[in-house]
């Protein structure tokens, strides 16, 4: 009896062990996505708060004031962002 369990173990380990992989192979592709889509929002929810400072309208102050203890860590992202090139990654204006 343990030799058959065995034996249909060693069967079924290569075709789960690839299953495995190519789920896995999967999750990142859309992870990699997902981190890099929220980047974007992360830009343009900036943009509306700061839109100003390029010639965008702004939203009233009131609302600033109160959506600024939510964006300090973009504000520190911004400043580093805004030292590195431009390209596709960093955003479609850099920010």
């Amino acid at each position: 009896m343990g030799e058959l369990l065995k034996e249909v173990f060693s069967k079924l380990k290569l075709p789960l062990t690839f299953l495995w992989e190519f789920h896995r192979g999967f999750e990142l592709y859309y992870v990699q996505g997902i981190k890099w889509e929220e980047e974007e929002l992360e830009n343009i929810f900036a943009l509306i708060l700061f839109g100003d400072y390029v010639g965008l309208p702004n939203p009233p102050t009131d609302l600033s004031f109160r959506l600024l203890p939510h964006v300090v860590r973009e504000i520190y992202v911004m400043q580093e962002k805004a030292s590195k090139e431009v390209t596709f990654k960093t955003g479609w204006i850099g920010v």
